[in-house]
């Protein structure tokens, strides 16, 4: 019916022009992926220094280990899989010569094993001078709920990390001054928190991606107001439009297009990594707390996630999904 009505030509060309503004629209976020990137040029070594990655057996988080192995510090790999961390960490051990690499079991969806994870620690390390945030997942139609009740992406993105950081704040503040990062995403203006529904188990996962990385970024404004003067930092960040294991869950045929966009136009996990450990070792950020940094450099939030009662309420809803015990440390 619309051949007879719209001749077969113009249709060609309609279908031409289509196609030439996906391809500008890729090739602009080519190269606005290209001419945003930051590069951390701090020389520092971390000889001495304690840092925890959780997630880094891939992308960004494993970029960020490779780098701080570099730098001479001891490196605790907290991953889920640990047969592919203990790959991982044969190959930066060669790589760097830096010996001081273990790697831990810490699944951020279970609080049983964030719990089991912060006792290990406590117990076998005298410092943490860095603890970087990075793991993360995404779904898109899957819902899924943990054993402790809780939807799957923010239990990992959010309630894992939120726990994990009350647990080892003693280990952070004996060790000042120490650094929080925790990698958020740009994403966060897609969604909004609704402190009425912090456990949203019906909502589309995908969208909740977006609200785990608005909620990030509300955890580490009110995390770094209730650290102040404790000599411990926190700051968030986004790693950029890139190419990461975050959205492996994918079904195809979505994951074919978003695979190709990722891998063609957009940051490699090592470009991606530069702001993470920017503010892992940069002399520059010393004493920045409370900020979102992209391309290593301080960037400007919305106004309404800045918002400081939102904040507050939030981390007190947090700590009742975490199930914060009397006798855990408080913030």
């Amino acid at each position: 019916m619309l051949l007879k009505i719209v001749p077969c030509t113009t249709l060609c060309y309609l279908a031409a022009a289509a196609l030439l503004v996906v391809l500008l629209f890729l090739l602009a976020v080519y190269f606005y992926a290209q001419y945003t990137l930051g590069i951390c040029k701090s020389k520092n070594r971390m000889d001495g220094k304690t840092v925890i990655i959780t997630g880094c057996t891939s992308g960004i988080g494993k970029e960020t280990a490779r780098d701080i192995a570099k730098r001479g510090a001891r490196v605790i790999m907290a991953c889920r899989n640990m047969e592919t961390a203990n790959k991982l960490k044969e190959e930066l051990i060669k790589e760097s010569g830096n010996n001081n690499i273990v790697t831990r079991k810490l699944d951020l969806s279970s609080l049983s094993s964030v719990r089991k994870f912060a006792q290990q620690i406590n117990r076998e390390e005298n410092r943490l001078d860095v603890l970087i945030h990075n793991a993360g997942t995404a779904e898109v139609f899957r819902k899924k709920v943990t054993d402790d009740g809780l939807e799957m992406t923010m239990a990992t993105n959010h309630y894992g990390p939120f726990l994990l950081t009350h647990l080892l704040i003693d280990l952070l503040k004996q060790s000042k001054p120490s650094r929080i990062i925790v990698v958020a995403s740009g994403l966060y203006v897609l969604a909004r928190l609704n402190l009425n529904n912090v456990n949203p188990t019906t909502t589309l996962p995908g969208y909740l991606y977006y609200v785990s990385k608005y909620a990030n970024i509300v955890f580490t404004l009110e995390l770094a107001r209730r650290l102040e003067g404790s000599g411990v930092t926190a700051n968030c960040l986004h790693p950029g439009l890139m190419s990461t294991g975050i959205w492996k869950n994918v079904p195809p045929p979505f994951s074919w297009v978003l695979n190709f966009a990722l891998n063609t136009f957009c940051k490699t996990p090592e470009q991606g990594a530069q702001t993470t450990i920017h503010l892992a070792v940069s002399d520059d950020v010393n004493g920045f707390s409370g900020k979102y940094f992209m391309d290593c450099h301080e960037q400007v939030l919305s106004r309404g996630i800045k918002d400081p009662s939102k904040g507050k309420k939030f981390w007190e809803l947090s700590e009742s999904m975490v199930k914060l015990q009397s006798s855990d440390p408080k913030i």
